[in-house]
């Protein structure tokens, strides 16, 4: 192994006396931390799970990559390619990089296109890295966000890791080395087990890796950046660990965020930007009766998470349309005209923010919380109407998400449609008899 013949030749240099100008050179390829592996290095064995990581949000949270993080970022901090920009308002480091660009903030650096694992915001190592959740809040009673929530390993830290102590113990009596003889030609390269090795006319360093299920695979993983998150002045932002003690859930965030399929985790880690997740987050369905001239139409929702539907960024959404149409697909009747925010309350469920007088504020300059009518963990919320029967064949309920307010759909308009547009999560259709 290369690393064993580097030191060999060390330790021959040191005898000889001529160590001094081959030592630095040996040890400086010892000497990258491993923070700044590239997910890259992982993709030459981890090809699927890198696909999937590389579509992820984890993969594009900086704000070189996710256009609505680096509107907000712009706004407070500044350009995410400069060095030493701070926090506009506190002066200090920006406290975004702890979740948005953890490997940046090891090294205390802004500019985030310095380095391929800058760059790659929460990629392989910013979460295989992370050794003890010592928790949100220090000490001092103060929240530690993102990386300052945890004790970091110079090491991987895997949910298995390779138990092979026993192996190695009964092939001890066995003088050709058994199972876990490492010089067998059946053997595959395997940098895990603490030694370069070479791949494809590829050199991957030496990223030893110990087994630490505790953290890897429990919701220890996720809480130093999805707990909670404050600005400024103290007023809640993101509430999902909050949200998810109310829910008194015990199941993992793994479980959904990371479903096992074929022996392997998911890491493309579905959440607000995944289609797939929103769709089977929720339970929807449309219940109708006739009462005289009338039809009581109930719109059922049931919330399957452990927490607030939507959750995280505060200016996500739901909002439900309902329609009746007569029978040739014209709209008689519906619920509110365009975006039910104003015209059906009931209808819109959102986490608002608010300044001093009570107005709604954006996220950086809000001063209170305002009101919050989304769906609580496994909530079943009921939405009921009066609707007129004259005329009605067809009634349609309609459930979309979207990533943003109304208010800062019409305001960002640099933003790609991709994340302005609602997204339909659900459907649900009634057709009505002829009296």
């Amino acid at each position: 192994m290369r690393s064993k013949i580097a030191m060999a030749v060390i330790s021959l240099a040191l005898m000889l006396g001529v160590g001094g100008p081959i030592l630095p050179g040996a040890l400086a390829e010892e000497a990258e931390p491993i923070h700044r592996i590239s997910s890259e290095v992982c993709e030459s064995c981890h090809q699927d799970i890198y696909r999937q990581w590389k579509g992820s949000m984890h993969a594009q949270s900086t704000a070189l990559s996710d256009p609505i993080h680096a509107t907000f970022y712009k706004k407070v901090v500044g350009d995410p390619t400069a060095e030493g920009v701070v926090h506009k308002k506190s002066g200090k480091f920006p406290v975004c990089l702890q979740c948005h660009a953890p490997n940046a903030a090891r090294d205390q650096t802004t500019k985030l296109d310095a380095h391929p694992a800058y760059s790659e915001g929460v990629n392989c190592v910013a979460c295989h890295t992370l050794k003890r959740y010592k928790g949100i809040k220090g000490e001092d009673g103060k929240t530690r966000y993102g990386l300052k929530a945890y004790e970091v390993a110079d090491s991987l830290q895997a949910p298995a890791g390779f138990p092979r102590g026993l192996q190695k113990l009964t092939a001890a009596d066995d003088l050709f080395g058994g199972v876990v003889d490492e010089t067998s030609s059946d053997q595959k390269p395997n940098p895990h087990l603490g030694e370069p090795v070479e791949l494809d006319g590829k050199m991957i360093p030496a990223l030893t890796m110990e087994a630490n299920p505790i953290q890897l695979r429990t919701s220890d993983a996720c809480m130093g950046c999805h707990d909670q998150r404050a600005n400024p002045q103290g007023v809640p932002l993101c509430q999902t660990g909050n949200e998810f003690l109310q829910g008194g859930s015990k199941v993992v965030c793994q479980s959904c965020h990371m479903p096992v399929a074929g022996g392997f985790a998911d890491h493309s880690m579905g959440g607000g930007h995944h289609e797939g997740m929103l769709k089977r987050s929720i339970v929807f369905d449309l219940k109708s009766e006739s009462q005289g001239d009338r039809l009581e139409t109930t719109a059922w929702i049931m919330n399957l998470q452990p927490h607030s539907m939507p959750t995280g960024a505060p200016f996500r959404n739901l909002y439900l349309k309902v329609t009746a149409y007569d029978a040739n697909g014209e709209v008689v009747w519906e619920n509110a005209e365009g975006h039910p925010a104003k015209g059906d309350p009931q209808a819109y469920f959102a986490y608002g923010l608010a300044d001093d007088e009570g107005h709604p504020a954006p996220p950086p300059t809000a001063t209170q919380p305002g009101e919050d009518t989304r769906l609580q963990p496994h909530e079943t919320r009921e939405l009921v109407y009066q609707i007129p029967a004259e005329g009605v064949a067809l009634l349609r309920a309609e459930l979309y998400y979207n990533l943003l307010w109304p208010s800062l759909v019409e305001k960002f308009t640099h933003l790609p449609e991709d994340l302005t547009a609602p997204v339909l999560i659900a459907v649900a259709e009634r057709e009505i008899a002829e009296n």
